[in-house]
């Protein structure tokens, strides 16, 4: 496994922390990035005060953090959820790779690893799925 994908959880993380959504565009879950968007849009059109909102965004004094704890809360919320989908991520890949592993057989013949997937031996050419006399 890489190093790359050992921290994906943790970059999603801090990509969400940045901006709402891209921690998941990051793990590319584009539906679940616009519903974080788009939910937290609504929140703060619905429950966020406007004199708070543009106060926000022209950057003048900070308004109370009462007014902006349901925005604040969303993105938290959506920062939890794009860390636990990496750690998905992370969690399938292991699995993958340990059944990539377990899923090797042996010719019956010449006793070499040979592909599950093939009906022969690919090294001395036997059949695989014939029956066998025992």
């Amino acid at each position: 496994m890489s190093g790359l994908t050992k921290i994906r959880p943790w970059l999603a993380a801090l990509l969400g922390l940045a901006v709402t959504g891209l921690g998941h565009l990051y793990l590319r879950r584009w539906r679940r990035a616009a519903l974080w968007v788009v939910l937290a849009f609504s929140i703060s059109v619905l429950f966020v005060p406007t004199g708070s909102l543009e106060a926000l965004a022209t950057g003048g004094q900070l308004p109370p953090l009462v007014d902006v704890l349901p925005i604040l809360a969303v993105s938290l919320i959506s920062v939890a959820d794009a860390f636990l989908l990496g750690m998905k991520q992370v969690n399938d890949a292991r699995r993958a790779e340990t059944v990539d592993e377990d899923e090797t057989a042996s010719c019956p013949n010449c006793g070499r690893d040979v592909d599950p997937e093939l009906d022969f031996c690919h090294w001395c050419t036997t059949r695989l799925d014939e029956p066998r006399d025992d």
